[in-house]
């Protein structure tokens, strides 16, 4: 017990030594407590099985999403276990919310130990964690001013605020007459005014009427941005995009449309707002998506990593001539820049750096995409993606579209999920070992080779 006094990270190493105890009494095989055994009749966590936990969820939860079949119940660096003890790649990494991995110590040593003093004040009083992060984050990112928010969602509202106030009152567009432009094939969020934005007929069916001022413009299109500037540029406050499309499928633009759109938006005085919820914070093997064209966006939104899976936080970054057309009482959240989000997002950042995570996603996604590309199947179409942001996009036949693939790696041993159904998406943990992630290969290429 004497390491346990020592600091939390030993504590956590020492609780998963009591876990493979627990799992010797209970007798359980190889094969029952590693990738693609027989579940076990026993628990061996949490108390209620899987079948009882997916009973309950579709029992008494809203039926907004459709999961895999596969109850998770604990959560480590890559991995992930059922409450049987089957073991399993996440190769989803919760949309990209946890690049650090499941529980990383020095996150969950943050969140204890402040937990233990103080959580939560509200804005209507300083913290003393506040300004700390903020500053942390500013100069992480190469930015003057952050606004913290709680999800990815109200970030991209909060930016799209900032952009129309910056425009009524930094570049004279008239009352009420500021558009923003934004992507076909897009996914910001869910929110009234985000999916307003949306081209998804999933997303927008029988949820109007919806916002106005939004122009829709083809993506990877630079030509097609300008054309509208061209018409409409003086009424334009903003150029909403994502650097890669995630939900679209891991839509990676050609090289320069970034750099071209950037430019663009400079002259006719437009706002570039990148939307790196998902690509940010190392995914893509580089800190920032943006980085790999030297963009520096105006407004900069961030989410999902941010916190290292554990707790919703969000960012918008911004210089002071564009963040400080907001003043007290026009935007805000009781939960936002809370003293355990800052403690958090910290520390998750810092893991960032300190473990070279951008560095290892650029080098495994280059193996893993070479690797799949070896793979001799009828099914694959293409390979797409960067750094640990990857994609395959199949060809489905009357019996197996994406999904069913899923199933079958999850069979196997491997967590993934569809965006439609042609495309499978694959993105791990960015702490994921080289060896970690030739296993996770091998599965993919035995279920494709199977599939025929």
């Amino acid at each position: 017990m004497r390491n346990l006094r020592l600091n939390y990270k030993l504590l956590l190493y020492e609780w998963q030594k009591l876990i493979v105890l627990d799992i010797k009494i209970l007798g359980l095989t190889k094969e029952q407590k590693n990738v693609g055994g027989i579940m076990s009749e026993k628990l061996v966590y949490g108390n209620i099985s899987s079948k009882e936990a997916m009973e309950l969820d579709n029992r008494y939860g809203a039926h907004n999403y459709k999961p895999l079949p596969v109850v998770i119940a604990r959560g480590e660096g890559a991995f992930v276990w059922d409450p049987e003890g089957k073991r399993y790649f996440d190769f989803l990494s919760a949309y990209s919310a946890l690049n650090q991995g499941h529980c990383h110590p020095k996150i969950i040593k943050a969140v204890i130990e402040q937990a233990k003093i103080l959580t939560l004040t509200s804005r209507a009083f300083f913290n003393n964690k506040l300004g700390e992060y903020e500053k942390f984050i500013n100069e992480f990112f190469g930015y003057d001013m952050v606004l913290p928010m709680n999800t990815g969602a109200e970030g991209v509202e909060t930016a799209m605020k900032l952009s129309r106030k910056w425009g009524y009152e930094k570049k004279g567009i008239e009352s009420n007459k500021a558009k923003i432009i934004v992507c076909e094939g897009n996914f910001h969020g869910r929110t009234i005014g985000v999916i307003s934005a949306s081209t998804d007929p999933e997303s927008t069916n029988n949820f109007g009427p919806f916002l106005p001022g939004i122009i829709k413009i083809p993506y990877n299109n630079p030509e097609a941005l300008e054309r509208v500037l061209e018409k409409q540029g003086e009424e334009v406050c903003a150029f909403l995009v994502e650097p890669i499309q995630g939900e679209a499928g891991v839509i990676v633009p050609d090289q320069g449309y970034l750099k071209k759109t950037f430019n663009i938006c400079k002259e006719y005085n437009v706002l570039f707002v990148a939307d790196e919820i998902q690509t940010g914070i190392g995914r893509t093997g580089r800190l920032l998506a943006c980085e790999y064209e030297g963009v520096r966006p105006d407004v900069l939104i961030l989410g999902k990593a941010i916190s290292g899976g554990v707790l919703p936080i969000s960012a918008v970054l911004a210089d002071k001539d564009i963040m400080l057309v907001i003043k007290p009482n026009q935007h805000g959240s009781t939960f936002g820049g809370f003293p355990l989000a800052c403690v958090v997002a910290k520390a998750a950042l810092q893991v960032i750096k300190e473990e070279h995570l951008p560095e290892n996603a650029e080098k495994l996604g280059k193996i893993f995409r070479e690797q799949i590309k070896k793979i001799d199947s009828p099914l694959i179409k293409i390979i797409r993606g960067k750094g640990l942001f990857n994609a395959v996009v199949i060809k489905p036949t009357a019996s197996m579209e994406a999904w069913d693939i899923c199933l079958k790696l999850a069979k196997k041993g491997l967590l993934c999920k569809p965006t439609h159904k042609d495309i499978i998406r694959f993105t791990p943990p960015l702490v994921i070992t080289e060896k970690q992630l030739k296993e996770a290969i091998g599965i993919i290429k035995d279920v494709f080779s199977k599939l025929g």
